[in-house]
């Protein structure tokens, strides 16, 4: 808009306003990002994260380099935080830390688990998890699949006592391992859980998400979209009516606020390494989420 005057560009931001047309204008900008609260701390953090399963296990060659950098700098700028990560993710635990030297590392909570057996075998790969993710202080460590869980509880909870780690979890990808979760949030202090939950596996409603309200424990979604299997069976099928009600445009968009129409999630952490998708996820963590008719209705739509 060379030439142009402050008041001729005022009026057209306000003429573009009227017409909706701002968000192409500044594609970044939106609602503010839904935040919820680590029950332990009062902290709050973005209700929409970022996995790194597959999408992060990646070389990086100039073109994928440059796609993840839009990648995360879009997911910050529009409120996210939350990058999980794992050893057992190939290469996205140093991807992550390369990434993020060309970004503020302040700017994210990061996480990550161990995943092996032996004390000595978890005191290694938590130090290499550290030196991959190019971090002195973890945010979140993780017990990842439960594996091993009383000796690498045991080495997590000196590293957070020596300030080296602030939160505490566990982490499971199946339902199966629920009634092993329920019991390690009663007998253990750990600040988070990360289990599975989406519109079409909702064994968490019946006990985990109870139970985790009330212990005060956080919990990360993982799964989401079930592994990308959701969207092959919406794949012929039109966005409902209840979508508009609640902001969506997409399939995505309606999974990820049925999920936080959840009170005791946390924060649910879809993997994706392309640009357009972390922009959809994001904007689904804001405007309306579902109530319990509209959480019907949704179920109703997509009847698996």
């Amino acid at each position: 808009m060379k030439g142009i005057s402050r008041n001729q560009f005022l009026k057209f931001i306000s003429v573009a306003m009227a017409a909706g047309l701002t968000k192409n204008i500044f594609p970044d900008k939106m609602s503010e990002i839904l935040k919820r609260k680590i029950p332990k701390t009062g902290e709050e953090i973005p209700a929409i994260g970022m996995g790194t399963w597959k999408t992060f296990d990646v070389s990086l060659t100039s073109e994928v380099r440059e796609r993840l950098i839009e990648v995360l700098r879009i997911f910050r700028s529009m409120g996210g935080k939350v990058i999980d990560s794992s050893t057992m993710y190939g290469k996205a635990e140093n991807v992550v830390g390369e990434l993020l030297k060309n970004l503020d590392r302040k700017d994210f909570f990061l996480a990550t688990k161990v995943w092996t057996h032996g004390k000595e075998n978890g005191q290694k790969q938590i130090a290499e998890s550290f030196d991959k993710m190019n971090v002195g202080v973890m945010d979140l460590f993780q017990v990842h699949n439960l594996s091993d869980i009383k000796t690498q509880l045991s080495t997590l909870y000196n590293l957070k006592e020596k300030g080296k780690i602030r939160y505490i979890g566990i982490t499971h990808y199946v339902s199966s391992a629920f009634s092993e979760i329920e019991k390690i949030m009663q007998t253990e202090k750990i600040d988070f859980i990360q289990i599975p939950y989406s519109i079409a596996l909702r064994d968490a409603e019946r006990r985990i998400l109870p139970v985790a309200g009330d212990s005060n424990i956080a919990v990360l979604v993982n799964r989401p979209f079930e592994g990308g299997d959701l969207f092959s069976r919406m794949r012929n099928r039109s966005i409902p009516p209840i979508a508009q009600e609640i902001g969506c445009t997409t399939w995505a968009q309606i999974f990820l606020k049925f999920i936080l129409s959840e009170p005791n999630v946390t924060c649910v952490i879809p993997a994706t390494g392309n640009p357009k998708h972390i922009r959809e996820n994001m904007e689904a963590g804001t405007g309306k989420f579902p109530d319990k008719k509209q959480r019907d209705e949704i179920v109703k739509s997509v009847s698996f």
